[in-house]
């Protein structure tokens, strides 16, 4: 089996998967319990903020455990338009954002809040300027992903957190759920007040994420009930899920010091590998992240060569997954200024660190018979 799918999930590490066991069957109790039990679970959670914290270079108690990026996004921006809305109704991002991004925005339009969707250049990359040109006095939130999650493109943060250093009252999140562990981004240099991630892109286990909130922001909470998640997030705390995805920040970020340049060349041996393909189209730009390769193969629908691909244990994925069994028209392609037939044919293959060269000159190969054939069905 050849595994190309890892920006919709990634095949749990085993180190992870035994802490979560771990803890799971001997530290059982309920954190908030004042019996002793109770109280070891809490020192294993506060462990856990700990080193999340100690990883992403920011406080223990700026750290929020979620149940996922889609979560951390939407406490993030709902939090900010409801605890922020007598200042002001108006939020920026861009056209490209992840779907608990755009769609949230799009909720938040029907309840009076005002959207301004920045458009990206070719490449799919956002202009800093147009975003400082778009801020009004009336702008509470900017929402800027890092690493796009179809076609990879590099958001320039550090820039856009320099230029918002001038509207301090403008609050700044990150989605960082696709380049956290593959591209590197320093929280504190790049000005960022809430920034998301999530385990099971980085080899955690599904239902586990992070919310970093900086200290001086304040968000209305999503759920409403005791003072878990630092008073922001009521409800039993995943002491478990929280262990074992802070294992697997750090066994990630371990892989980026190790292989990072690895996995560059084999996004380059991809790229140079399916340019020769007559009739396919990269929509990744090069200065992209390491691990996402987007193309569009026009005329071919891209659920036939999925499931064409798949039959011979190969798995590759449209778009995103959380819109992947949509219309197979992208919103991202498109907004790159690609035509209807490139956005309607477009496919992403998925790296993790742990892909071989020979995976990918098998998956090169495959396709090419495959594409061969059905060209040849088709006429």
């Amino acid at each position: 089996m050849i595994y190309l799918d890892n920006s919709a999930t990634t095949k749990p590490h085993p180190d992870v998967l035994h802490s979560f066991q771990q803890v799971s069957t001997s530290f059982y109790a309920n954190p908030s319990s004042i019996h002793p039990l109770g109280g070891e679970a809490e020192q294993l959670l506060l462990t856990a903020k700990k080193q999340a914290a100690k990883i992403l270079r920011v406080l223990p108690e700026e750290i929020i455990f979620t149940a996922s990026g889609t979560e951390g996004n939407n406490l993030a921006i709902k939090g900010v338009a409801l605890e922020h809305q007598k200042r002001g109704k108006h939020i920026i991002t861009t056209i490209i954002e992840h779907p608990s991004v755009y769609n949230t925005c799009l909720a938040l339009e029907k309840l009076g809040f005002e959207i301004t969707y920045i458009p990206v250049n070719q490449d799919g990359i956002v202009s800093p300027e147009m975003i400082e040109q778009a801020i009004r006095d009336d702008t509470i939130l900017i929402s800027v992903m890092h690493v796009n999650n179809e076609i990879g493109s590099i958001q320039p943060v550090q820039e856009i957190g320099e230029r918002l250093r001038k509207y301090p009252k403008v609050i700044f999140h990150v989605d960082d759920v696709q380049g956290f562990g593959k591209v590197p981004l320093n929280i504190k240099e790049s000005h960022i007040d809430l920034y998301t991630i999530s385990a099971h892109k980085i080899h955690g286990l599904k239902g586990n994420g992070i919310l970093y909130k900086q200290s001086r922001v304040s968000l209305f909470p999503l759920f409403h009930g005791g003072e878990q998640g630092e008073g922001f997030r009521a409800g039993t705390e995943n002491v478990a899920g929280a262990v074992s995805m802070t294992k697997a920040m750090r066994l990630i970020k371990e892989k980026e010091k190790e292989k990072n340049r690895y996995l560059f060349q084999l996004h380059q041996l991809l790229r140079q590998e399916l340019e020769k393909i007559e009739g396919v189209f990269i929509n990744t730009p090069k200065n992209a992240a390491p691990h996402i390769m987007n193309f569009s193969l026009p005329g071919l629908k891209p659920e036939v060569l999925i499931h064409a691909l798949a039959s011979e244990e190969i798995y590759i994925s449209t778009k995103s997954a959380c819109s992947s069994k949509q219309s197979d028209y992208s919103r991202i392609v498109a907004a790159c200024g690609k035509d209807d037939e490139n956005a309607t044919s477009a496919l992403r293959v998925s790296l993790s660190y742990e892909q071989t060269k020979e995976e990918i000159d098998t998956f090169i190969h495959t396709m090419k018979r495959i594409i061969t054939k059905l060209r040849g069905i088709m006429g």
